[in-house]
C-alpha cells in the first residue's frame, strides 16, 4: 500500500507565509530525497537552510548574544568547531548565507586573553584567517566573537559582538 505525500509550497509576501498543499501519489522518491528537496525549496522563504542533520544556517541578521539566545531556545547551541570534520560540515552549510560572515559559538575573554567555545571548551583545532584570533584583541571597543567567512577559504574571523550576521545552530 502506498501512502500519499503532502507537498507544501511556501510563498513569501510581505513577511506573511501562505501555503497550499497538493496530494500526490509517491513514485520512487525516498524520504531522504523528499526532506532534502523540501529544505531546498523552503530555505529562502523560511530563513533557514540545512543539508546537514546536525547543523542549521539561520538567515536572520542578529548580534552574537541574540544568535546564542535564538539557538539555545530553538535548537541546542551555536555551533562549536572542535575538529576539521566539523569545519567541513560548517563549510557546507555556509554556502548560502545572506551576510559576508556567519556567527559561530566562539567567544573571546578579555580577562584571560583566550578564545573559547560556548560549549565550555578552549580552542584546540584552529582555522583562523590571517591576522585574526592570534594577536591581542581590542577589548576597549567591544567584546569580540568568532564568525566564519561565507566566501573564499571560509576561515574564522574576529568580529565585534554587535555586528548583525547570519548564524549556525547545532541541532543535537
Amino acid at each position: 500500500m502506498r501512502a500519499d505525500i503532502i507537498f507544501m509550497q511556501f510563498e513569501a509576501a510581505d513577511r506573511n507565509i501562505r501555503h497550499r498543499t497538493e496530494t500526490r501519489k509517491p513514485k520512487k522518491w525516498t524520504k531522504l530525497y523528499i526532506s532534502f528537496f523540501f529544505s531546498l525549496l523552503s530555505a529562502p522563504y523560511l530563513n533557514v537552510f540545512s543539508v546537514n542533520p546536525e547543523l542549521i544556517l539561520i538567515k536572520e541578521n542578529l548580534m552574537w548574544s541574540e544568535a546564542l539566545r535564538y539557538c539555545r531556545q530553538n535548537h541546542v547551541d551555536l555551533v562549536s568547531v572542535h575538529s576539521e570534520e566539523i569545519q567541513r560540515r560548517v563549510m557546507n552549510v555556509v554556502k548560502w548565507p545572506s551576510t559576508e560572515a556567519v556567527w559561530l559559538g566562539l567567544r573571546h575573554s578579555c580577562t584571560v586573553g583566550i578564545w573559547f567555545w560556548v560549549s565550555g571548551e578552549t580552542v584546540c583545532y584552529q582555522n583562523w584567517a590571517p591576522g585574526n584570533g592570534t594577536s591581542e584583541e581590542d577589548c576597549e571597543t567591544a567584546v569580540r566573537s568568532g564568525a566564519v567567512q561565507s566566501g573564499g577559504a571560509q576561515r574564522w574571523i574576529s568580529r565585534p559582538e554587535t555586528d548583525k550576521l547570519n548564524f549556525i545552530c547545532r541541532r543535537n
